[in-house]
């Protein structure tokens, strides 16, 4: 698995991560959804990768992250990533509070605001907790290039260490300037949408499968869409959601085939991507 430096730290992550988005929004007392997310992270950790990115508005995710990473016996493995989603100082204490008990620990990794709603208000009070201990990291999250300039400016104010926002081999405009900015600024990236929320799969899923991607070890377009992200050198970690092992499994493939190329064949993987379409 290949491993990034979280900028300004000692700290470094796996290049795969997991997004909660749908896939963990499940009601309490299914047994076979609990199973299935629990086979999930123990296979996550097995694996090499701790990241688990979640967020209060993903319904019920939350609650099942941290019931599922308790009875896997896994959270002291996992590196939580959550996100205040809420406007006012009150509203937002007292969600990030419920994201403390859900997620059942006492320190919480990354903290971020999600799409920047209220990030003036939230960003004291994000500080005031990381100075207390009880989170490590701040970041800033959007899924929407139209939100690109807004972005831009708060990462400017150098207030966060941690950026997340989409990207893909359909959605590459952070290449023009937030990618470099990162970079630039010392912030750790978190790609989203990997599979523009499965849009991408479904269309690669009808175009033929190249030999010389084989060739590289990969078997499928998912891993290769996966992997393109991955060997971005900008990116720390890349968060496709799931809460299906096979899925899962497929992902762990795709960063095992990742980190036997150079950075170099990252090019090849977009020409057949484009060849294809």
């Amino acid at each position: 698995m290949l491993r990034r430096a979280i900028p300004n730290s000692a700290q470094t992550l796996p290049v795969l991560g997991l997004g909660t988005y749908q896939s963990f929004d499940h009601s309490a007392g299914n047994a076979a959804a609990l199973s299935d997310l629990c086979q999930v992270l123990g296979a996550l950790k097995a694996g090499g990768a701790t990241l688990v990115d979640t967020s209060p508005m993903y319904g019920r995710a939350e609650a099942r992250l941290g019931e599922a990473a308790q009875v896997a016996a896994v959270a002291d493995s996992l590196f939580f990533a959550t996100k205040v989603w809420t406007t006012g100082r009150e509203a937002g204490l007292q969600q990030i509070e419920e994201s403390f008990r859900l997620l059942r620990v006492p320190c919480i990794d990354l903290f971020q605001i999600h799409n920047l709603t209220d990030w003036r208000t939230h960003a004291p009070t994000l500080e005031d907790l990381r100075d207390r201990g009880r989170i490590r990291h701040l970041g800033i999250t959007h899924y929407h290039r139209g939100a690109y300039p807004e972005l831009e400016r708060v990462m400017l104010t150098r207030r966060f260490g941690f950026l997340q926002l989409n990207y893909s081999l359909a959605e590459r405009e952070a290449e023009a300037r937030l990618l470099p900015l990162a970079q630039e600024l010392g912030m750790a990236v978190i790609a989203n949408r990997p599979f523009t929320q499965g849009d991408l799969l479904a269309r690669m899923r009808r175009r033929a499968f190249p030999k010389d991607m084989e060739r590289l070890g990969f078997t499928g377009w998912p891993q290769v869409l996966l992997a393109w992200v991955m060997l971005q050198e900008a990116v720390t970690c890349v968060i496709p959601a799931t809460g299906d092992p096979t899925h899962l499994a497929d992902n762990l493939a795709a960063a095992r085939a990742a980190a036997s190329l150079d950075p170099g064949q990252r090019e090849s993987l977009r020409a057949a991507y484009e060849a294809a379409l």
